[in-house]
């Protein structure tokens, strides 16, 4: 199985290439230049393993929530490589791709990404016995103060929106958390992974879809007047 994954949701820009065993990579943290980096990050990759684009199986993506552009970004990107190639997506969750990154416990997840605006994307997750995640509520945008709550234990807390809004999550959890680490963003590699059991369930490069959450992109004076 040769799987090209793609993430651009938030400020970090990556790809990775799974060919057969073999793992490639390429990510940066580089806000505002995810158009000019995803593209040659993937020649990189396929280079990097020997493949020519039209031995890819599937293409994966991170679906959002996140970014707006950057959402776009790689559904784009990946609708255009699959199209071209004749094979199907595979769209992940950014926020499951996000939360493979908690420890491997047996503590609820809370992904958490700065939504802007004074709000978060969250999902909560809990880890399976094969290492992966699987969601136990559905992803909301929302303030941090009016998160949902899924579970009332000691979570682990992992994404921007910790770093940006730790202390009302704090708040708003009535717990501590086992483990936060707020300076995390979704990877390609944590796309692949999830992507590669679920690969033929792949769709159509039409019918992988942007995940955005909420159609509003920017807030108006007197809203951002309230907001301060």
């Amino acid at each position: 199985m040769n799987l090209l994954a793609i993430e651009t949701a938030t400020e970090s820009c990556s790809v990775a290439l799974l060919a057969g065993e073999r793992l490639f990579a390429r990510s940066e943290l580089a806000p505002r230049r995810h158009a000019e980096l995803l593209l040659p990050m993937c020649d990189e990759v396929l280079a990097e393993a020997g493949l020519a684009r039209r031995g890819l199986d599937a293409v994966a993506v991170g679906c959002g929530p996140g970014a707006f552009t950057g959402v776009r970004l790689a559904v784009s990107a990946a609708q255009g490589i699959a199209f071209a190639l004749g094979v199907p997506v595979v769209p992940v969750s950014s926020l499951a791709a996000l939360a493979l990154q908690a420890p491997e416990n047996d503590a609820p997840i809370l992904a958490v990404i700065d939504a802007r605006m004074g709000e978060i994307y969250a999902g909560w997750f809990r880890r399976m016995p094969d290492g992966l995640v699987e969601p136990i509520a559905d992803e909301v945008v929302c303030a941090a103060a009016e998160l949902p709550l899924a579970s009332r234990e000691a979570c682990n807390v992992v994404g921007s929106g910790w770093s940006t809004y730790a202390d009302v999550l704090r708040k708003r959890l009535g717990v501590e958390p086992s483990w936060a680490e707020g300076d995390r963003y979704p990877q390609a590699v944590d796309v692949a992974r999830l992507a590669l059991p679920r690969v033929r369930d792949g769709v159509a490069p039409e019918l992988a879809l942007p995940v955005y959450l909420r159609d509003k992109v920017a807030l108006t004076l007197d809203e951002q007047q309230r907001a301060r």
